[in-house]
This record gives C-alpha cells, structure tokens and sequence, in this order.
C-alpha cells in the first residue's frame, strides 16, 4: 500500500487509476445526465469521497493548476469532493486556493446565490473542476456563472475525459482543457484487470 500523501505524483496517478476502474468503472445499459445512452458509467463519487482518493484527486489537481489560479469552483455535486479537496490540499502545500461550489438553481432563500464560497476580487482566475465529462455543458454552466460575477476563467480540469466532444467543445469555447484520464485509458486498465 502506498502512502497516499507522500507519494510522487506518477505513482499517485496509477493509484487513482487503479481506484476509478475497481470503485467507479461498471459496464452495463445506463442512461446518462445528457440524456445519452451508454454501455459503461463512471460514478466518480465512489472515487472521490473515499479519503484517499480525495486526497490523490487534490495533490494531482492541484499540480495541474495555472500558477496564478486564485480560486477552484465546479458544479454541485460531482465536484463538490473534488474542489474541497484541492482547496484543503493548498493549504498543506502552503498555496491556499479558495473552493466555490456553483449551484445549478439560485439558492431559494436569503442572498438567492448561485455560488457559495468567499467572495473572490473581481477578475479573480478561478479554474472549474469537474468529475467526468461528456458533452461539456455542465462544467460550462460553472464557467458562465463564474463570468457572470466577474470571474475570469480559461482553464477546466477533470478527472476523466469520456471523449464525447467536451474537449472540443471547450476548444470552440477558447477554454484550455484537461482530464487526468481518458476514458480508453480506464478500459484498457479494466480489460487487463479483469
């Protein structure tokens, strides 16, 4: 068993790997939130609310930001984890990054909020977290809410890629993107695991 929070980051990223397909990965019929039907399903929740891969997913995500990030935000709830993970983490590190958590309806009561957190300066670089993505309008729904407070934001981070077009679409968007897995690379691990 590695030590999860001393680990070099190549040697974490197997781990999480390991942890996606053994927790996360099943094949099957599913339906997906886009609507879209699916031979396998990724839930990412079995990943990142484990302590470990919380803390795998943070320590790698946190080495992937821009050096100037000033905050991380993503939707409710497949990113929940995953902000508060990097945010707790930057704190160790001794680079504390706030976390926002983007609401997909304003909150009904009180300030009728769509992001709850700290309030950032304005032009504040926050990147968006995301779990798994498809088509990519769900982490772009936590982008337009982010810009729509002033937020400046270029760069989306997941934790898996399934290469259904989001890449391209936050291309066509002039977002930088990045997953740290593609979904051929869980297969392939899946295939020879089983």
């Amino acid at each position: 068993m590695i030590s999860v929070a001393t680990a070099d980051l190549s040697t974490l990223r197997t781990y999480l790997l390991e942890l996606f397909v053994k927790l996360a990965y099943q094949e099957g019929d599913f339906t997906l939130s886009s609507g879209q039907k699916s031979s396998y399903y990724i839930n990412g929740k079995q990943v990142t609310l484990q302590a470990e891969g919380a803390l795998a997913i943070g320590r790698l995500l946190l080495s992937m930001l821009p050096s100037n990030t000033q905050g991380v935000a993503g939707l409710t709830l497949g990113a929940d984890p995953i902000v508060s993970a990097v945010s707790v983490v930057s704190a160790y590190e001794n680079r504390p990054i706030p976390a926002l958590i983007i609401r997909k309806e304003a909150k009904g009561h009180g300030t009728q909020a769509y992001i709850e957190g700290p309030t950032l300066s304005p032009g504040a670089r926050v990147v968006v977290l995301e779990d798994v993505v498809t088509t990519g309008k769900s982490a772009m729904l936590a982008v337009e809410r982010l810009r729509a407070v002033g937020y400046t934001v270029n760069t989306i981070l997941a934790l898996v890629d399934r290469e259904q077009g989001g890449a391209a679409f936050y291309d066509s968007q002039g977002l930088n993107f990045q997953a740290l897995f593609s979904i051929s690379e869980i297969q392939t691990f899946y295939k020879m695991s089983t």
